[in-house]
């Protein structure tokens, strides 16, 4: 792979980019300035990103925390490094690198010194509009109005700037449209599977919503050895698509009569699932994932993204008596820095499937039908090229400004 260009390093740059100027209307791919990386930032020549259901989310969002705009969407990325910042030893130009929207400051806190958190204290997540540490963004159209950033990576332009806690170094051998497949939904669903819940060999698992990251929880439990793994999804249609990522049986909720999803499902498995997944943001559905899952072991994940202020609701006495447990899992519990690299060499050895979730490619030229395809439930991920590695040095070359 051609390494970029180090005469462009510490000067401003002139690329393209999708720009979000204003809620639901579609992606405007525009020329605009892109600044050097800042102190312990570095910046990136993207190669493909896809698009997930948090870009569509976030693109029609109108109000606060996350309503800003003109904004650069786009997360799941993969790139190679053009520049580095003061202070960055651990990356350099030509580095394969994985952006995500975690923060993984590689050991400098407590939480990511530990094995048991993958929840930075030194660069908490959240919504911010700018970079980490300063909360300003590299970004500017051409008339040097600025344009925000989005969840600290903005992949939907040719260059971006990222900070180096947001970076996963990777091999640079492994097909590019895969990595940029494990920085969000399908990460934290096999994740979870396997780090969260660190599901067991012929165990028995109910995934609550069968959209991506429930498909990715059912190939994290096909990878630890589940015995069962029981997909609950009010569309019938999806069944055939779950199969293919280790899903046993389906239940419809529609088709429960009488029964709450829990009491179906405590009948099914002779007391309850050992592991529950929610995926689905639903309180209602947590409820009954907790009341689904086994009195003494079960756990329930807790992986669906619920409205800001939506509550859940349990018994006190039950949680007490239950001795189920309850747990959320931000990118499925993994640490990126680690567990990135170890994911993309499972899918190197054949032993990670990735290749089933890309139901679509194309180029940077047609993302607004890319979003098209996902608003309209007709596609899992879709890779998006803003560079093939076969093209030619020339094509990789950035304009100073």
């Amino acid at each position: 792979m051609e390494s970029p260009n180090p005469s462009t390093a510490g000067k401003p740059i002139r690329c393209k980019a999708a720009v979000c100027r204003k809620a639901g209307e579609p992606l405007a791919i525009e020329e605009i300035n892109v600044d050097p990386p800042r102190a312990r930032e570095a910046r990136i020549r993207v190669i493909c990103t896809s698009i997930c259901n948090t870009d569509v989310s976030f693109w029609r969002m109108t109000s606060s925390p996350g309503g800003f705009f003109p904004r650069i969407l786009g997360h799941e990325a993969v790139g190679v490094v053009e520049s580095v910042g003061e202070g960055v030893t651990e990356l350099k130009t030509g580095d394969t690198v994985v952006p995500v929207f975690l923060p993984d400051c590689g050991g400098e806190c407590a939480d990511c010194r530990s094995e048991n958190s993958n929840l930075c204290s030194k660069l908490p997540f959240k919504l911010s509009p700018g970079m980490p540490r300063d909360g300003t963004s590299r970004f500017a159209d051409l008339r040097g109005n600025v344009i925000h950033n989005f969840l600290s990576v903005s992949g939907f332009s040719e260059y971006t700037v990222v900070d180096v806690a947001h970076l996963t170094k990777v091999d640079s051998s492994a097909p590019p449209e895969r990595a940029c497949l494990l920085n969000c939904g399908i990460a934290a669903g096999v994740g979870a599977a396997w780090r969260k819940a660190n599901v067991q060999k012929g165990s028995t698992v109910a995934i609550f919503g069968l959209g991506s990251i429930g498909l990715a929880v059912a190939e994290g439990a096909r990878l630890c050895g589940a015995g069962r793994v029981i997909g609950i999804d009010a569309y019938p249609e999806k069944l055939e698509m779950a199969k293919k990522f280790g899903v046993t049986e389906f239940v419809n909720p529609v088709d429960c009569g009488d029964k709450s999803l829990s009491q179906v499902i405590n009948e099914m498995t002779g007391g309850g699932a050992d592991s529950c997944f929610e995926c689905a943001g639903s309180p209602s559905l947590m409820e009954q994932a907790y009341a689904s899952c086994r009195k003494g072991w079960g756990k329930t994940i807790v992986l669906g993204v619920g409205g800001e202020g939506s509550e859940m609701k349990l018994k006190c006495m039950d949680v007490l008596q239950s001795g189920r447990t309850l747990t959320g899992a931000l990118f499925g519990g993994l640490k990126p820095k680690t567990h990135i690299p170890i994911l993309l060499q499972r899918y190197i050895h054949k032993e990670l499937e990735l290749d089933k979730f890309v139901t679509h490619e194309m180029e940077f030229e047609d993302i607004n039908k890319a979003f098209d395809l996902l608003v309209e439930g007709k596609c899992l991920r879709c890779v998006i090229w803003l560079y093939r590695p076969d093209q030619s040095a020339a094509c990789l070359m950035p304009r100073v400004v």
